[in-house]
Formats: C-alpha cells, sequence, structure tokens
C-alpha cells in the first residue's frame, strides 16, 4: 500500500495508521478506533504492510490529512531518521510513534516505555528493586528503560545468544541499573517481577521455575491466551500482565500525541478485548 493508497478519511476527518510486517494481526486499529469514537472524532486508522525499505518514501507521500503512525517490528530503528526523535526514543533507540504536525514537521516517540509503566502499575508495581528478563530482542532496551523508570537497580537478563544481550549492559549502567547477562539455560533468579519478551513457546520449559521466581509475572504476548507461563504464574498466586495490558498502556499515549486528547484506558480494553474473542480475528 502506498500514502495514496486506500479510501480517504470520512468526513474528512484526519487518517492514522500502524505499519509494519506483518501487521494483520496487530490489535491497534481497534484500539484507535474506539478511542476515536469516545473523543467524537471523525478519524480513520489501518494497517499497512510495511518494510523498512519502504518506510521512507511512505512517510515522504504523506498528504496533509495524514496526523500519526504507530511503528512496530521491523520499523522502530529506521523510524529514527526521519524526523525529530525525542529524549526517550534517543535513549532507547526505537520510536513506535511518528506524528505529523500541521506545519509538516515530524517527530518520533517512545510509548512502550510509559507503557510497560502503565501495565505494571495496574497490578500495583510502583515500585521494582530486582527484576528477570527473559529475552534480549527487539523489546529488551525499552524494557530496561522502564525497568529504571520504577526503581530497578538490578536487572537479570537471560537470552539464548548472550551477546546479543552485551548492549544491554552499557545501557543499564548509563541508567545506574547493574544488568547481568546470564545464559538460557541458568536458573531463573529471585525477583521482584519476571518479564518475558522472549518469541512465544520458548519459556515454556521453564514456565515453573519462572513462575516460582516472582510474586508478578509480565508476559509480553496476548494471543493465544493464557501462555503456559501465564498458567503457571496464576496457580503459584502471581500477579500477571500481559501483552494487551502493554499495548493499551502505550496506545493511551499515542492516542494523545497524536489527538491531543486522553481517552478512558476501559475503553481501549473492551475494544481489545472485544477483537480477540471475535471469530475472525482483529479487525
Amino acid at each position: 500500500m502506498t500514502a495514496e493508497a486506500g479510501p480517504a478519511a470520512p468526513g474528512g476527518g484526519r487518517r492514522c495508521a500502524v505499519l509494519g510486517s506483518p501487521i494483520a494481526h496487530s490489535l491497534s486499529p481497534a484500539l484507535h478506533r474506539a478511542a476515536y469514537a469516545e473523543l467524537g472524532l471523525d478519524w480513520s486508522y489501518e494497517r499497512v504492510e510495511m518494510t523498512e525499505d519502504g518506510l521512507a518514501p511512505f512517510v515522504a507521500g504523506l498528504d496533509p490529512s495524514w496526523r500519526g503512525l504507530s511503528l512496530t517490528m521491523p520499523l522502530k530503528v529506521v523510524a529514527l531518521q526521519l524526523g525529530r526523535v525525542d529524549p526517550l526514543a534517543a535513549q532507547v533507540g526505537a520510536a513506535n510513534t511518528l506524528v505529523l504536525a500541521d506545519d509538516g514537521t515530524r517527530s518520533l516517540h517512545n510509548t512502550d516505555v510509559p507503557g510497560l509503566v502503565w501495565a505494571l502499575g495496574q497490578v500495583g508495581v510502583t515500585r521494582v528493586e530486582r527484576a528477570t528478563l527473559l529475552g534480549a530482542g527487539a523489546t529488551a532496551r525499552s524494557t530496561v528503560v522502564s525497568l529504571s523508570r520504577l526503581g530497578a537497580r538490578e536487572v537479570a537478563v537471560l537470552a539464548r545468544t548472550p551477546a546479543r544481550a552485551a548492549p544491554l549492559v552499557d545501557l543499564g549502567a548509563s541508567l545506574g541499573v547493574a544488568v547481568t547477562v546470564l545464559g538460557w539455560d541458568a536458573p531463573v533468579p529471585r525477583s521482584d517481577v519476571l518479564l518475558n519478551t522472549a518469541v512465544a513457546g520458548a519459556a515454556d520449559d521453564r514456565a515453573g521455575a519462572a513462575a516460582a521466581s516472582a510474586p508478578v509475572v509480565f508476559d509480553a504476548l496476548y494471543d493465544p491466551w493464557p501462555t503456559r507461563l501465564a498458567v503457571a504464574a496464576e496457580a503459584a498466586g502471581c500477579r500477571v500482565v500481559n501483552g494487551l495490558d502493554l499495548l493499551i498502556g502505550q496506545a493511551l499515549v499515542q492516542v494523545e500525541l497524536m489527538t491531543g486528547r486522553p481517552v478512558a484506558p476501559a475503553t481501549l480494553l473492551a475494544a481489545g478485548r472485544a477483537a480477540l474473542a471475535a471469530p475472525s480475528g482483529p479487525a
């Protein structure tokens, strides 16, 4: 899809979209459309399949009706070249939001960090001393920054390829967080919160040990749900946070960045749950 393709926003409203590859599974349209309905905005929000090479030409071709883009993998790093980067996105080294101002300027933001802080806050986590992170993939940097905002001083990272997690040590040092990188098969350390950002199924063989290691468990997945880790965490009496909670937290900030107005979290939660329950999947 090109910038000119697709219908104009109904009634002359503004246009927004989520870009990435693959993108068909994204719940973002359901969340943002629900926000627009609550706010009384005649805006549109679509999915656009997009690769790294296509992002810059797409953005360059956007007309003045466009207001914002949500960016998912694999676009979060390459997007940093497309406008003014706010300090948080620069710190994380990734942006998931592009806002187009009326004067044509573009700004890049990271809402994953406040999104995770918000999601953990929904189960009463406002302070963390020690955390354990399973996986060192694309979301690891924003996770470490989120934990630093919650006061974390120690983060253990279990990675299948420890060398891939090495940059997290330097990031942690810049934030006053001691990041220790361990092999994937290392014992899961005790901590205040365990966060799983590994690919689906990767943590299944250690779900029991992981769930027993912390009173709060975050699993970045949300479909299918519950994961084996979530089941083990519930059985262990843990407070459980999932990827839908994170998606809602980051979308709350995105909506306000793009529209200038806040939306009720309950509106996005209801929309997300309804989309997941729909027989045909996310619309």
